[in-house]
C-alpha cells in the first residue's frame, strides 16, 4: 500500500471500557479502518490519564482502574481519513478526536525473503 509523503494522523482518545455494539470501541474502530483499506492502525493503552470529567484513571496497584485511557492512531491520506471519520463519529459517545498533518518518511511492508 502506498501513502503520499504528506498525510494525516488521526488520533482518537477513548476509554478502555467504551463499547460499540458489544465489542471494545478501539477494536471496532481498527476493524472499520481495515475494512476501508486504510494503511494501518495502532492502539496504545495508557497507564494514566483524565478527560473531560477530570476523573483520573490509573493502573497504580492501590487504585486499579477498569477504564484506562486508550489511543487509536491512524495515518493515511486526507481522503482515506475523511472516509473513516463519519464511522468514528457514529461509534463514539465521548472522547477526543484530533487530526494533524504529518510527513511520512517511510512505510514499508515486510517483504518475503
Amino acid at each position: 500500500m502506498k501513502i503520499p509523503k504528506s498525510g494525516v494522523l488521526l488520533r482518537i482518545f477513548i476509554g478502555e471500557s467504551d463499547q460499540w455494539k458489544g465489542r471494545p470501541l478501539y477494536e471496532a474502530i481498527v476493524l472499520r479502518a481495515r475494512e476501508l483499506h486504510l494503511a494501518g492502525a495502532t492502539v496504545l493503552r495508557g497507564p494514566m490519564g483524565f478527560g473531560a470529567h477530570s476523573r483520573v484513571h490509573t493502573s497504580k496497584v492501590l487504585r486499579l482502574s477498569e477504564d484506562l485511557p486508550m489511543v487509536v492512531e491512524i495515518v493515511d491520506s486526507q481522503e482515506k481519513i475523511d472516509e473513516l471519520l463519519p464511522y468514528v463519529d457514529e461509534m463514539m459517545g465521548e472522547g477526543l478526536v484530533t487530526l494533524e498533518k504529518v510527513q511520512v518518511i517511510a512505510y514499508r511492508p515486510d517483504l518475503p525473503e
